[in-house]
């Protein structure tokens, strides 16, 4: 065998091997249940289609270099998330919150909560308007980049908010439980649209809540 054959079977060899990771990566970019487009006027097309197919698409494959042929789901990894490396808990936390966050959304139905949620809102902030009012203080006041998160921690709904990718199921949460709803306010889930004005994209943010969604996560706590 040659110099050039060589090269040219080992570099087949090499794309086989890529693609052989690829195929058996153990996270993958979630489809969507709904066109990049569904969700105007409130959220542009071009925001989605970046945030999902670019943003989130770099926190899966950051993801699957990391963890190699882990055979942990990612749930296993967030609850252990503190004896994880940091870009573990930066892209393992980004994918799964984009995951979620994506089925909080639909087009606008003009759909409520549940009666059961509604319920247990009432009981928990006296109001379904002055639940989207601490909301939206939790989202508006996270300072940088992270979320805003509705939590059932057991007995209770909770508000409260995280930086970065982390959130409600990792070791490290301030407030840990279960996560019914959830608000991305990174820079690029809404500055192509609404620029500096976060408290905007969180008032549109309520037109497109898929409730049915939340109210099934609520439901099945």
């Amino acid at each position: 065998m040659n110099r050039n054959e060589f090269l040219k079977l080992s570099g087949l060899g090499l794309v086989a091997s890529r693609i052989n990771v690829l195929e058996n990566a153990p996270f993958s970019l979630p489809t969507l249940g709904y066109s990049y487009d569904a969700l105007e006027p409130h959220i542009d097309k071009l925001t989605m289609e970046i945030h999902h197919s670019r943003h989130h698409k770099a926190y899966v494959d950051n993801l699957n270099k990391a963890v190699g042929t882990s055979s942990k789901s990612i749930e296993e990894l967030l609850a252990t998330i503190s004896t994880q490396p940091v870009t573990v808990r930066n892209n393992g936390g980004g994918h799964w919150n984009h995951s979620f966050f994506w089925q909080l959304l639909a087009p606008a139905t003009g759909k409520q909560p549940s009666a059961a949620l509604i319920k247990q809102i009432q009981a928990d902030f006296g109001s379904l308007d002055t639940f989207k009012t601490e909301f939206a203080k939790a989202a508006t006041s996270r300072f940088g980049s992270g979320w805003a998160w509705l939590t059932w921690n057991g007995s209770k709904l909770v508000i409260s908010s995280t930086a970065n990718q982390d959130n409600p199921l990792m070791d490290v949460a301030e407030v840990k439980g279960k996560p019914i709803l959830a608000l991305d306010v990174w820079e690029h889930a809404y500055y192509l649209k609404y620029q500096n004005k976060r408290a905007d994209y969180i008032a549109a943010f309520w037109n497109v809540v898929n409730w049915d969604f939340v109210s099934r996560q609520f439901e099945s706590k």
